[in-house]
C-alpha cells in the first residue's frame, strides 16, 4: 500500500527494518507446556450482554430535561437552521445588544443561544450542569470557550508575524519553504470558514502562559468532576505557530528520497532515526538546533532547521514544549485523559509528531494522551495504521479521537489558491466511509489490546449505530471503557443520554466563559448547525415529538429524577 507521508513521525516508521502491518495484531498465546493449567479467557467470565440503545424513544432520551429546556432547544436549533437569520446573525446580535443594553442582552443570551451551548461563566457556575449530566451517565470535557475578538485585519497581521522567523522576515530562507506549509496572507485569518473549532493567534509568551493556566484549571476541574475525565487542548495556544510549521517542513519527501538521504551511518546501530527526544527537548539547557534538522533536497545532507531562528525564538520553542509537558504531568496527576485537538493540515503533521512524543512518554500504563484524526483527510486511514503500528512496536498505549473534521471550506480554498492537491475527501459520503474504515480498524485493535482506547466524536447517528454494532460483534463491552463517545453540549442529546443511561462512556464537550467573550464560539455553533441540516432536522422532530407527548399526557411539568 502506498502510504502518504505527512510528518517526520512517519519517516521514523519507514526507516524501521520490519514491514508495517495493515491488520491489528492478535495477542500471542503462551505455549502450553506439560502440566500447564488452562487459561481462562474473557469468554469464560460471565458478564451482561452489550446493552441495546434506542435513539427514537423520546421519553427515555429526554427524561433528564425539563419541558422548558426542550422548548429552548427546539427554538434555538430551528433558528440555527434558518439561512436568512444565519447570514445576518452578527448584525442582529449587535442590534439586540444596542437596543437592550448589556444586562438585558446577557439575560436574553442565557435564555437562548448561550444557555443552549454554554454551561456557565466560570467553574463554580457550571457545577450544577456537570453534576446533573453525570447523574444521567454523561460526563464532561471542559473547555474555556473564550477567544480574543480580533478583526480580520488584526488576525491576518498577527498570523503573518507569528508564522515567520525574524530572519525570514528579512527575506532569508523563504525559498526553502514548501508552499503548502508556509503562511499565506490570503489565509492569515485562520478563523475564516471554520465553524466548529476555536482559533488561537500568538500574541506573546505571557499570553501562552495564560492559556496554559486556563488549560490547567480545566484539567483540575475535569479531574474533580469524574474519575475518568477528559480535557482538550490546542497546541497553537501554547506557542508560536511558526515552530509547528518548521517541524512540518521536515515531512516533505518521497519514500525514495528518504532512503537516499539515510545510510547506516546516519541511522545508527538501531536502524531508526528519531527527530525528537522529549526529555532533551524540554530541558532549557538543550540547544534545539542540534536536534531539529531537515534534509536539503539539493545536497541530500541534514541541515539545522533552527539556523534561521534567533536565540530568543529558540527559547520560545523550548517554552512551548515545556508548557506541553506541564499539562501532561498535571493530567497524569489528577487522572484526566488529555485530548490534543486537530488543526489545519499545514500544522497537523507537526502537532501529531509532538503528540506522539507525549504519548511515548506518558502513555506507559494507560492511554493518557489522545491524538485527534480528522477523517475528511484523504490520508487519515494511513496515519491511523501508522500510529497503531508504532504503539505496538514501542509498547505504549494507543489513544485516539476520531472526528470528521472542522476546516473543510478553508482547506479546499487554500489548496486551490496556493496550488497543491486538495487534502480533503471529495464528498461527505467519502468522508463517512473513511471514518468507518478508521473506526473499524481501531476497534479491531481494541479487541486484541486492552490498553488501547478510542473516542468516537460524532453527531452522526449512523456512525454511532455502526460503532455499537461492531462493539457487539467484537465483544467490546462498555464496562471495559475502551470505547468512548463524544458530542457537543446542546446538540444530539437524543444520542448522548440514551448511551449514558445504557452504561456507555459518553461525554459532552462543555464550553464555559463570560457571555460577551464566548460570542465568537456561539457564532460558530450557530453556523455549524446550519451545516448539519439532516441531523438537526432529526433532532428537532424528536424534540417536538416529546413536547407533544408531554402535553397529551399532562406531564409538561416533568421533573428529572
Amino acid at each position: 500500500m502506498g502510504l502518504r507521508r505527512t510528518s517526520w513521525m512517519h519517516f521514523s516508521a519507514l526507516c524501521r527494518r520490519a514491514p508495517l502491518s495493515t491488520a491489528p495484531a492478535a495477542r500471542e498465546q503462551p505455549a502450553a507446556g506439560p502440566g500447564a493449567e488452562p487459561v481462562c479467557g474473557p469468554a469464560e467470565t460471565a458478564r451482561p450482554p452489550v446493552p441495546a440503545v434506542d435513539f427514537g424513544n423520546t421519553q427515555e432520551a429526554y427524561r433528564s430535561r425539563r419541558s422548558w429546556e426542550l422548548a429552548r432547544s427546539l427554538l434555538v436549533l430551528s433558528l440555527c437552521a434558518s439561512p436568512a437569520l444565519l447570514a445576518r446573525h452578527e448584525q442582529l446580535l449587535h442590534l439586540a445588544r444596542k437596543l437592550l443594553g448589556q444586562r438585558l442582552f446577557n439575560t436574553l443570551m442565557k435564555m437562548t443561544f448561550y444557555g443552549q451551548f454554554v454551561a456557565g461563566e466560570d467553574q463554580e457556575s457550571i457545577r450544577p450542569l456537570i453534576q446533573h449530566n453525570r447523574a444521567f451517565g454523561v460526563g464532561s470535557i471542559l473547555d474555556y470557550g473564550v477567544e480574543e475578538d480580533l478583526t480580520p485585519e488584526e488576525a491576518e497581521r498577527t498570523e503573518m508575524e507569528s508564522c515567520s522567523s525574524a530572519l525570514e522576515r528579512d527575506g532569508c530562507g523563504v525559498s526553502k519553504r514548501e508552499k503548502q506549509f508556509q503562511a499565506h496572507r490570503a489565509f492569515g485569518d485562520r478563523r475564516d470558514g471554520v465553524t466548529s473549532a476555536r482559533t488561537y493567534f500568538y500574541a506573546s509568551e505571557a499570553k501562552c502562559d495564560s492559556h496554559m493556566e486556563t488549560f490547567l484549571h480545566c484539567i483540575e476541574a475535569s479531574g474533580g468532576a469524574s474519575e475518568d475525565g477528559f480535557s482538550a487542548i490546542k497546541l497553537t495556544a501554547l506557542g508560536r505557530p511558526q515552530f509547528l510549521e518548521s517541524v512540518v517542513k521536515m515531512g516533505i519527501a518521497s519514500r525514495a528520497e528518504i532512503e537516499d538521504w539515510f545510510t547506516a551511518e546516519t541511522l545508527g546501530v538501531s536502524g531508526t532515526l528519531d527527530l525528537l527526544d522529549w526529555c532533551s527537548l524540554i530541558d532549557s539547557r538543550t540547544e534545539l538546533s542540534r536536534h531539529l534538522v531537515v534534509p536539503n533536497m539539493q545536497t541530500g545532507r541534514l541541515e539545522p532547521l533552527l539556523s534561521q531562528f534567533t536565540e530568543e525564538e529558540e527559547r520560545q520553542m523550548t517554552r512551548m514544549l515545556q508548557r506541553m509537558d506541564v499539562l501532561a504531568k498535571k493530567a497524569n496527576q489528577v487522572g484526566v485523559r488529555l485530548m490534543v485537538d486537530a488543526e489545519q493540515t499545514y500544522f497537523q503533521p507537526a502537532i501529531s509528531r509532538l503528540t506522539l512524543e507525549m504519548q511515548r512518554r506518558f502513555n506507559v500504563e494507560r492511554p493518557l494522551i489522545f491524538n485527534t484524526f480528522q477523517c475528511y483527510l484523504r490520508d487519515a486511514y494511513d496515519n491511523v495504521i501508522l500510529d497503531v503500528e508504532l504503539a505496538r512496536r514501542e509498547g505504549w498505549c494507543f489513544g485516539a479521537k476520531l472526528v470528521r473534521g472542522a476546516y473543510m471550506a478553508q482547506e479546499r480554498a487554500r489548496a486551490l489558491e496556493v496550488g497543491y492537491e486538495d487534502p480533503i475527501n471529495p464528498t461527505y459520503e467519502a468522508t463517512s466511509a473513511v471514518y468507518h474504515r478508521c473506526l473499524d480498524y481501531v476497534l479491531e485493535e481494541l479487541k486484541h489490546n486492552a490498553r488501547a482506547a478510542v473516542m468516537v466524536a460524532s453527531h452522526n447517528e449512523d456512525t454511532v449505530r455502526f460503532t455499537l454494532r461492531r462493539m457487539e460483534e467484537l465483544g467490546l463491552h462498555p464496562a471495559d471503557r475502551q470505547v468512548y463517545f463524544g458530542q457537543l453540549l446542546g446538540m444530539c442529546d437524543h444520542i448522548s443520554f440514551p448511551l449514558g443511561q445504557a452504561g456507555f462512556p459518553v461525554y459532552k464537550y462543555v464550553p464555559y466563559g463570560p457571555v460577551m467573550e464566548v460570542l465568537p464560539y456561539l457564532s460558530r455553533r450557530a453556523l455549524e448547525n446550519s451545516g448539519v441540516m439532516k441531523g438537526a432536522q432529526r433532532e428537532r422532530q424528536l424534540l417536538w415529538q416529546e413536547l407533544k407527548r408531554r402535553l397529551c399526557t399532562r406531564s409538561l411539568f416533568h421533573q428529572p429524577a
